[in-house]
C-alpha cells in the first residue's frame, strides 16, 4: 500500500466518551476502582467496621473484654440510670450544645468576616490566608497545651498583658474558674479552626458573579446592603456546609478539651463533654464498661447523624425558596 494511502486511510471511530467515563482520555472503570480501593478499605476498616461492632456490642454484657450474654437495651437504660453517668451525660450534652453555639458565633462569624476582608484585598491575600489556616493543621492536643500555658495564671502571657495595659482586674485563672473554663476552651478551639470556614466562605464569595455586584452598585446599594441582600443569600449553600461540619465536629470534640480541662472535665466538671464521658466510661468505668461505652457511642452516632440530616434538608429547602 502506498504511503500516502496508508497515511490518509480512514481510521476507526473512537469510542464514545460515555463508555470510558469522564472525557475521551479517561481511564477505564477498572483502573478507577483500583485507585479508589485502598481508600475504601481504610475507611471500612477504621470507620465502618468499628461502628458496626459498637452497635453489635451495645446489646451484650461484658466482663472486661470477654463478651457475655445478650442483654438487649439494658446498656442503654443504665446510661441514664446508673450513677454517675445519669448526672454526667446531661451536663456533658449541654456543654456540647454550648460548644456548638459558641463556635458558630465566634469561629464562623470571624471566618466570614476575614473572608470578606481578604476578598477585597489585593496585596498579601495568599499570605494572610496561609497564616489564618495554619493553626488547624496543628494537632488539637498541641494547641490545647499551648493555650494552657498562655492562660496560666502564674506565668501565662495573657494575664501579664492584661496587667501591663492596666486591666489587671480582668486577670484570673481562666482554666481554674468554672465560669471561664469552658468559654476559654471554646475560644481556643475557634482560634484553631477559624481558617477552615474562612476558606469555604472565600470560595463562595469568589463564585458570585461580578455582574450581580456591579448591578447592585449601579442601583445605589451600599457595601452593607450589597453584602446583606446579595452576597449573604448566595452564600447559603456554604453556610449550610459550614454549619453541618461545625455541628459534627463540636459534638465529637475531645482532644482540645482533654488537653485544657483534663479527662474529668475540670474544674468541677465545667468542661465535661460527651467525648470525655465516653473515654472515662470505656477505660475507667469498670469491668462491664465496654457494653456501656458501645451504647453511648451508638447514641452519639444516631443523634449526630439524625440532626445533621435534618440540617441538610432545612438548608436545602431554604436554598430552593431563594431561587
Amino acid at each position: 500500500m502506498p504511503l500516502s494511502r496508508r497515511f490518509f486511510r480512514k481510521r476507526p471511530a473512537s469510542k464514545s466518551p460515555r463508555a470510558r467515563g469522564v472525557g475521551t482520555n479517561a481511564p477505564s472503570w477498572g483502573v478507577i476502582a483500583l485507585f479508589i480501593l485502598p481508600a475504601f478499605l481504610l475507611y471500612t476498616v477504621f470507620m465502618i467496621w468499628p461502628l458496626v461492632q459498637s452497635f453489635y456490642f451495645s446489646f451484650f454484657e461484658f466482663k472486661g473484654l470477654a463478651r457475655g450474654s445478650f442483654v438487649g437495651l439494658q446498656n442503654f437504660r443504665e446510661l441514664f440510670t446508673r450513677y454517675p453517668l445519669n448526672e454526667q451525660l446531661p451536663r456533658a450534652f449541654l456543654h456540647n450544645v454550648y460548644f456548638f453555639v459558641g463556635t458558630m458565633l465566634v469561629q464562623n462569624t470571624l471566618g466570614l468576616f476575614f473572608a470578606k476582608l481578604l476578598y477585597n484585598q489585593r496585596f498579601g491575600k495568599r499570605f494572610f490566608q496561609t497564616v489564618y489556616t495554619m493553626p488547624y493543621l496543628i494537632s488539637a492536643l498541641v494547641v490545647g497545651y499551648l493555650w494552657s500555658l498562655m492562660l496560666n495564671p502564674l506565668f501565662g502571657p495573657v494575664n501579664r498583658i492584661l496587667k501591663a495595659v492596666g486591666l489587671g482586674a480582668w486577670a484570673r485563672p481562666w482554666l481554674g474558674d468554672p465560669a471561664t473554663a469552658l468559654p476559654s476552651i471554646i475560644l481556643a478551639n475557634a482560634w484553631q479552626w477559624m481558617g477552615f470556614p474562612m476558606l469555604l466562605f472565600s470560595a463562595g464569595l469568589a463564585n458570585i458573579g461580578e455582574d450581580l455586584r456591579e448591578a447592585a452598585r449601579i442601583d445605589g446599594a451600599t457595601r452593607w446592603r450589597l453584602f446583606w441582600h446579595i452576597e449573604l443569600p448566595l452564600l447559603l449553600p456554604v453556610i449550610g456546609i459550614v454549619t453541618v461540619l461545625t455541628f459534627i465536629g463540636n459534638f465529637n470534640v475531645f482532644g482540645i478539651v482533654w488537653a485544657m480541662g483534663g479527662v474529668n472535665g475540670e474544674p468541677a466538671g465545667s468542661t465535661d463533654v460527651l467525648g470525655l464521658v465516653f473515654y472515662r466510661t470505656a477505660f475507667r468505668g469498670g469491668v462491664d464498661a465496654f457494653g456501656l461505652a458501645s451504647a453511648l457511642a451508638v447514641l452519639m452516632f444516631i443523634f449526630i447523624f439524625g440532626v445533621s440530616m435534618i440540617m441538610v434538608n432545612l438548608f436545602r429547602r431554604w436554598e430552593e425558596n431563594l431561587r
